[in-house]
């Protein structure tokens, strides 16, 4: 065997990259070995090829997949920089996303409540009431419901507060909305709806936000006190009350956020949930 030529397995302990793995870079044509045998078709790599070793091992530890590591690797190869750059961007953001969602698991945990599945939490019993149509400015997009939601809630809040000294291009007349309209969990690309209730002129700009009317109607509410993660809990007691009742859902559901984050413990967030709901017609 020439000097040059690096055994599969040697190869693996240098960079780390198991031998089922680098098997896989090789049908990929992400790391080919330099040689093969012709009888054993056992693979060799040359010590050149372990500094690509390595930095795929390193991408793969800085949570690229595979698509994105041959991304990373052939803009590399052209010196596209940009290319690099907005991949590295991505990543940041979908870690600083996940970081965000470990923060919150680990403040559950931190609650001494493991009978009620780690929440402080109590939900009020279900009302059904009449809503008016409200005028909201609104912001709809698809996404992530942990980054897209906050996201949307600071850019509307940036026109009814603005922090730079500006003048509200509108005058806020409620709580902030969440309307999710996907009949499903989607982990993705949920169609995310954030309003919030308006009155008087509004002076937008051409901006990317909308004035509508939010449709009113008889709505079925409960009030969940405690951390984000437990308002399913709040969706749980309105299905069930729908069944006890015969009630069913005619549209979106939607949450309103009563107070703010940033000012009150996780403990003491107030979330109103509501569906609007008719009665299931009964057969004859």
């Amino acid at each position: 065997m020439p000097v040059d030529q690096i055994p599969i397995g040697t190869f693996s302990r240098i960079t780390r990259l198991s031998q089922k793995a680098l098997r896989l870079y090789d049908e990929r044509g992400l790391l080919v070995p330099a040689a093969r045998d012709i009888c054993t078709g056992y693979r060799y790599y040359t010590f050149a090829q372990v500094e690509r070793g390595l930095r795929i091992r390193h991408l793969l530890w800085l949570g690229f997949d595979l698509g994105e590591v041959e991304a990373v690797l052939k803009a590399r190869e052209c010196g596209d920089a940009g290319t690099i750059r907005e991949l590295f961007r991505a990543r940041l953001a979908a870690t600083e996303q996940e970081a965000g969602r470990l923060h919150a698991v680990a403040e559950v945990l931190r609650v001494q409540d493991p009978l009620n599945g780690g929440f402080h939490m109590s939900i009020t019993e279900p009302v059904i009431k009449d809503v008016p149509a409200q005028r909201a400015l609104t912001r709809r997009e698809k996404g992530v419901y942990q980054e897209a939601i906050p996201r949307l809630i600071g850019e509307l809040c940036a026109f009814v507060r603005p922090v730079d000294g500006r003048e509200p291009a509108a005058r806020m007349a409620g709580p902030v909305i969440f309307i999710c309209h996907d009949e499903e969990y989607r982990e993705t690309d949920a169609d995310i709806e954030v309003a919030i209730p308006i009155v008087g002129p509004v002076s937008l700009d051409g901006t990317a936000v909308e004035v509508r009317t939010l449709p009113g109607g008889r709505f079925l509410s409960v009030l969940h006190t405690g951390p984000y993660p437990g308002v399913g809990n709040a969706y749980e007691r309105l299905f069930a009350y729908m069944n006890e009742h015969h009630l069913m859902p005619v549209g979106p559901s939607q949450e309103l956020y009563l107070n703010d984050p940033h000012e009150v413990p996780e403990d003491e967030l107030l979330t109103e949930v509501q569906f609007p709901v008719q009665e299931i017609p009964q057969s004859p």
